[in-house]
């Protein structure tokens, strides 16, 4: 059952192009948003679609595979797990994220 704890997978749309964040020691992270489509009716029985966005972060190996192929608008699929980050600002506010962080990466179809 451990692996089923804290397990996210998505398909989605790249939101923008990857960034590609460089550190002092060479290592590289890339971080871009993925929009997932959700759809439902309601009330009066119309259509309603609605995109829910999710800040990926990837490292390792695999941003090599995003700097290269990955694009805005390109669909893939990711699995990996919830973190939340939390951080303050110059005037003193607690700022808080939640993020994928993505073990395996696949390119799905065209744009």
């Amino acid at each position: 059952m451990n692996a089923l704890r804290n397990k996210v997978q998505l398909i989605g749309r790249l939101g923008q192009e990857p960034e590609i964040i460089t550190f002092t020691d060479g290592n590289k992270m890339a971080k871009f948003s993925l929009a997932t489509d959700d759809s439902y009716k309601d009330k009066e029985g119309q259509k309603v679609e609605r995109a829910y966005w999710h800040n990926i972060v990837v490292k390792g190996g695999l941003v090599s595979v995003v700097e290269s192929y990955v694009k805005k608008g390109q669909e893939i699929a990711i699995d990996g797990k919830l973190t939340n980050r939390m951080w303050e600002t110059e005037a003193g506010e607690k700022r808080y994220v939640t993020e994928v962080i993505v073990n395996e990466l696949l390119m799905l179809g065209g744009k």
